[in-house]
């Protein structure tokens, strides 16, 4: 039976990078999920029982990570010794509160009615780009050792994730979803 390991990247037998292939992630889950299912153990003792539903539980916890950019992002800064849920508003700089202010204040302008539904498009576009741009920089930073860059823009990153899903959910108000 396969051992939990302190390494997501190790258990699926994959590079430690930001950059994860997630087809290939995909299938090592599901090979592992076959292997190591609780249900496999039925006839086994308590302990064997035990262990595979604590693997079973440990398996979904690091593919949930390693399958989400925000939280593969976290887990490779945690992995490092940095605790990305301590934000000293100095990392963040007054450039991204700017821009937050400003992509803030377009959301909050909208209509709330179906005539918004155009501009929301256009910024969900924009805030998925300038997501993009942060992700390839993180990876870089990252690949780079340059951690404590990489933590900054962690933290811009969950900025532009989170104004993102209220983006979306400004789509889903204004369609009656």
């Amino acid at each position: 039976m396969q051992q939990i390991t302190k390494n997501f990247f190790r258990l699926f037998a994959i590079t430690e990078s930001f950059e994860v292939d997630l087809e290939l992630l995909a299938e090592k889950y599901r090979e592992l999920q076959v292997e190591t299912h609780p249900d496999r153990f039925a006839a086994g003792s308590e302990q064997e029982k035990l262990h595979a539903v604590q693997l079973s539980s440990y398996l979904n916890e690091a593919y949930d990570t390693l399958r989400l950019p925000l939280k593969r992002a976290a887990y490779l800064l945690s992995l490092h010794d940095l605790d990305v849920k301590q934000v000293n508003q100095g990392e963040l700089g007054m450039d991204l509160l700017m821009e937050q202010m400003q992509l803030r204040e377009a959301l909050e302008e909208l209509p709330e009615d179906e005539s918004a539904l155009t501009e929301l498009a256009s910024l969900k576009w924009d805030v998925q780009e300038k997501l993009e741009r942060r992700q390839q920089n993180f990876a870089s930073y990252l690949d780079n050792g340059e951690f404590v860059a990489a933590k900054k823009l962690f933290h811009e990153m969950q900025f532009l994730n989170k104004l993102l899903k209220e983006i979306e959910s400004g789509e889903e108000q204004r369609l009656g979803y």
